[in-house]
């Protein structure tokens, strides 16, 4: 198999399975490094994600304390 049919051929796997990146690159972890700020946003993402998944479970625990106590 010639170069080129060897990239027809990966290129018509990609596009029939629909892979859209390297499985052995996403193995390793990678060399970059992260800007200050990025990391600061993906922090505050993090404490946000798990104040509402607090909010979540109170709420839910309320439900379920109220249930209880009406007999259901």
């Amino acid at each position: 198999m010639g170069n080129d049919e060897y990239r027809a051929a990966v290129a018509a796997f990609i596009r029939a399975k629909g892979i859209t990146r390297c499985p052995t690159a996403c193995a390793l972890p990678t060399q970059g490094t992260v800007a200050a700020a990025d990391r600061a946003a993906l922090e505050e993402y993090a404490v946000a994600r798990d104040h509402t998944r607090q909010k979540r479970l109170a709420a839910r625990e309320r439900v379920l304390r109220a249930r209880q106590l009406s007999g259901e």
